[in-house]
């Protein structure tokens, strides 16, 4: 006797999937943001955060690439700033999933050294477009704007 099985049950299973694979995706993805912040300075994380052809532009207005990016961490004054610079953070964060496509917008919070001579919290919106390539998640696209501090 052949078991048939019911089109709904088959399509609830189908939607449960899905909506396990988007929340794994999430989470994945919120966990890959936290690691580059906390380890922002780098190489290792900027290797594994971007995508080799990515598009970055910065919150001063230029634009690069991981190649630029990743040749910064041999230049020593690049370096030497990196180490004394802030501890980055995120909040508000907010993922969207579009299957193998995501945008993540957030607010950057870069809070400087205790010893630093400008202790001023620096603020930053950032969104991200990451693509699943391969199971996957990179970042293809990164557009960061400077907060201007409250008057």
């Amino acid at each position: 006797m052949k078991t048939k099985v019911p089109l709904f049950t088959l399509a609830c299973a189908i939607f449960i999937y899905s909506g396990v694979a988007i929340a794994g995706d999430e989470s994945d993805l919120m966990a890959m943001l936290d690691e580059f912040l906390a380890h922002a300075g780098e190489s290792s994380a900027h290797e594994k955060f971007w995508a080799e052809d990515l598009v970055y532009t910065s919150s001063r207005g230029t634009r690069t690439n991981k190649p630029e990016i990743m040749a910064s961490f041999e230049d020593p004054e690049g370096a030497a700033e990196r180490a004394a610079g802030p501890a980055y953070t995120g909040e508000d964060v907010d993922i969207r999933l579009y299957g193998d496509m995501a945008v993540i917008a957030f607010k950057l919070v870069g809070t400087p050294d205790a010893d630093a001579e400008d202790a001023t919290v620096q603020y930053y919106f950032n969104t991200g477009t990451f693509l699943k390539r391969d199971g996957v998640w990179k970042v293809v696209a990164w557009h960061a704007t400077k907060i201007p501090p409250p008057e």
